[in-house]
């Protein structure tokens, strides 16, 4: 078999939309979405919460057949920085796809950083790059294999559809992923439900009690 190439599309992003969406939690999407446009949240951060950082680009999608990481190793040099490198794994602990060695690559490359559906290794080497890691699993048990796997196709990571150029959005709390479609039609409520949050802060800042705030009936 050999590793299958799509021609890579790369969303117009208009730069104004994506600042807009930078400071989004997911808990935000969540909300606003009905959880639609989350990923699995067993593919948790690698980091402790508070130190986990901030996930946000556009996603480079790899399709694997573990214990193959062909579709890895090809799509590398196509990494563009502040891209998020999105590995379908097929949920599978056996095999790592990626590891301190290609993490120190998209470190240097300048990626935002990666995302498995699947297993990863060298946690504490990746862990020490400036790479916000999203992993289903962990396993010293490397891949085996360079030869199949699909580059730039739509995978499914955690039950979400993810096209290359989707926008990728993690935080402690999980992770989202947005097409241009729904990024332009769900700004404007995300940044409503965000102005209504900081309303509920101040009001409970200012000693309202709950049943104030959130308009409870006696």
């Amino acid at each position: 078999m050999t590793v299958a190439f799509h021609h890579l599309q790369r969303a117009t992003w208009n730069a104004k939309l994506l600042q807009r969406w930078r400071n989004v939690p997911t808990a935000i999407i969540a909300d606003i979405s009905g959880g639609t446009c989350l990923i699995d949240p067993g593919i948790r951060p690698l980091q402790p919460p508070g130190r986990q950082p901030r996930l946000f680009g556009p996603a480079i999608t790899v399709q694997c057949a573990p214990p193959d990481f062909g579709a890895v190793l090809r799509a590398l040099d196509g990494v563009q920085a502040g891209d998020v490198f999105v590995i379908a794994a097929a949920a599978r602990a056996d095999h790592a796809m990626i590891g301190g060695i290609l993490g120190g690559f998209l470190h240097r490359r300048g990626a935002a950083g990666i995302v498995c559906d699947g297993a990863i290794r060298d946690v504490a080497e990746l862990a020490n790059f400036r790479l916000s890691v999203f992993a289903r699993h962990v396993t010293p048990r490397g891949p085996a294999g360079v030869s199949d796997g699909v580059v730039n196709g739509n995978v499914s990571i955690g039950g979400r559809s993810v096209a290359p150029g989707d926008l990728i959005i993690g935080d402690d709390d999980g992770l989202a992923s947005l097409s241009l479609f729904e990024a332009e039609t769900w700004i404007e409520k995300a940044e409503a439900k965000l102005a209504l949050e900081a309303e509920w802060q101040r009001r409970l800042a200012a000693d309202e009690t709950i049943a104030q705030v959130f308009g409870l009936k006696a």
